[in-house]
């Protein structure tokens, strides 16, 4: 793990009092051993009636600190939680070859050490939804259900476009103070965000010490673009479990054709969060919550 020294992680942006409050319950701090890679991961018991497990999964270059403002809350609805940081990312060792199956190992090896019994459901966030979108469709029998979060499924006819538009992730630079890195912090895709505490918890979560000077946890070989070349919409059509797609109203991504698309892909079940952009847990915290526990409550009941 990368150790760093804990003032540094303070958010000093204005913040209301649930987020302190999360934020004091900061989760467990594990790692898993999958294929000789050390996969990092926080976890949350469940406080009260045993709802089950939920398995948190971030976006392209994010690690398990993406939810771990809002984690909280999914334990207090009774979910035994778990946010990983997949492997090549975050605090979690690199590997030499990625891909969505090699990511597939690393959210399965994460079930395993955290939970103990009991139907676990997944929520993936972008490229997280991508790698759940496989889950789905390889072992789809070992949850309850899928959610995707604001993951681009791209209808055939746009998908060259995307090709073209999307930013080389693969290199990045140092410097030479943790305060100047973290300032250089920026959500991809570009949008606004009003809630700077949470940007900046994102940011200053996000930095690594190397000899160099700091720079982003992501490892290089993980970024590059070929981490969108696997046919994701496939495996989200074929996923064998309950599944639903979650999006911000004021997203990116958020075009009639995509969303149109989307909920053809998991069976008409699709939720939009208002005032949200792409990357909705920042935007609109609490309704993401909100919108994810009764997703889940539904699934349950049903």
């Amino acid at each position: 793990m990368n150790e760093i020294d804990p003032d540094l992680l303070k958010v000093q942006a204005p913040a209301p009092d649930w987020y302190h409050a999360n934020m004091a319950d900061a989760g467990e701090v594990r790692f898993a051993q999958v294929d000789g890679c050390a996969v990092h991961y926080l976890y949350w018991p469940a406080k009260g009636a045993d709802a089950g497990n939920l398995l948190l999964v971030h976006g392209g270059g994010g690690h398990a600190h993406w939810w771990s403002f809002i984690a909280p809350f999914f334990a207090a609805a009774g979910y035994n939680t778990a946010a990983i940081s997949l492997s090549g990312m975050g605090d979690s060792g690199r590997r030499e070859v990625y891909g969505a199956d090699v990511r597939v190992g690393d959210m399965r090896g994460v079930i395993a050490d955290a939970f103990d019994g009991g139907t676990t459901f997944i929520c993936g966030h972008s490229f997280g939804g991508f790698m759940t979108s496989r889950f789905g469709q390889l072992h789809g029998d070992e949850v309850g259900g899928i959610i995707i979060a604001d993951s681009p499924f791209r209808p055939p006819h746009m998908r060259e476009v995307d090709q073209k538009r999307r930013p080389r992730m693969g290199n990045k630079r140092h410097y030479e103070t943790f305060d100047e890195a973290w300032r250089r912090f920026r959500l991809m895709p570009v949008q606004p965000c009003e809630n700077d505490y949470l940007v900046e918890h994102i940011g200053r979560h996000s930095l690594k010490r190397e000899p160099e000077g700091w720079c982003w946890k992501w490892d290089g070989g993980a970024m590059n673009n070929r981490r969108f070349g696997e046919p994701f919409h496939d495996y989200l059509a074929a996923a064998t479990c309950r599944k639903a797609y979650l999006f911000g109203e004021k997203s990116f991504f958020n075009e009639p054709d995509t969303l149109a698309y989307a909920s053809e892909l998991v069976g008409g079940h699709i939720v939009g969060v208002p005032e949200a952009h792409h990357h909705l847990m920042l935007d609109q915290p609490l309704a993401t919550v909100a919108a994810i526990r009764g997703i889940l409550a539904g699934w349950r009941a049903a």
